[in-house]
């Protein structure tokens, strides 16, 4: 690969059946290798990232997909790798801009910064938490010294996985500070 090759490659984020992304990129993968277009198309993304889910009580980790309905492919832009991205089953197009001289609309690529943010957010070694209750939604206190407490959402901490809820205690609001797993949604 020489070096025009390489500042040819870019990002570019390609438009999916919702729900089909994993099935469009085993497919395109498929097809790179097939029509032989691997120095072309190198990686195919579905943007996800790991979060960690808490329902009934439990830490539940999960993959969700970041952009709903779209990949990510790197690649060299040209008419035949255009070719083999558009026409592969499940795509619906690329991400575009019209042309201001024919027209007719062009694949846009990702800036490199914009690229790189979304592929280290989905390669981040601590999942992120993700919670069912808002801030002041009432929740039921479900462990700890105000077991069957009710009480309003303050503060959200999403680094420390803790929250603050307000207890009516003695006639008071008193703000109480709990794990995700010490608390439900009502």
């Amino acid at each position: 690969m020489n070096a025009t090759d390489t500042k040819d490659r870019r990002w570019y984020f390609v438009h999916t059946y919702s729900g089909q992304e994993d099935r469009v990129k085993k497919n395109l993968e498929q097809r790179v290798e097939t029509m032989d277009m691997r120095s072309k198309i190198f990686q195919v993304e579905v943007p996800s990232e790991e979060v960690i889910e808490i329902r009934e009580g439990k830490r539940v980790p999960r993959r969700v997909r970041l952009y709903p309905g779209y990949i990510m492919v790197e690649m060299i832009m040209d008419d035949e790798s255009w070719y083999v991205v558009r026409n592969t089953p499940g795509v619906t197009g690329f991400v575009s801009a019209e042309d201001e001289r024919d027209k007719r609309p062009k694949p846009v690529p990702l800036e490199a910064w914009e690229a790189e943010r979304i592929i280290q957010q989905m390669h981040s070694a601590k999942p992120k938490a993700k919670v069912g209750y808002s801030k002041g939604e009432n929740v039921r206190i479900v462990d700890g010294p105000f077991t069957d407490f009710i009480g309003a959402v303050d503060i959200i901490d999403m680094e420390r996985s803790k929250v603050t809820v307000l207890v009516s205690f003695f006639g008071r609001e008193t703000p109480v500070e709990l794990d995700f797993l010490q608390v439900s949604k009502l």
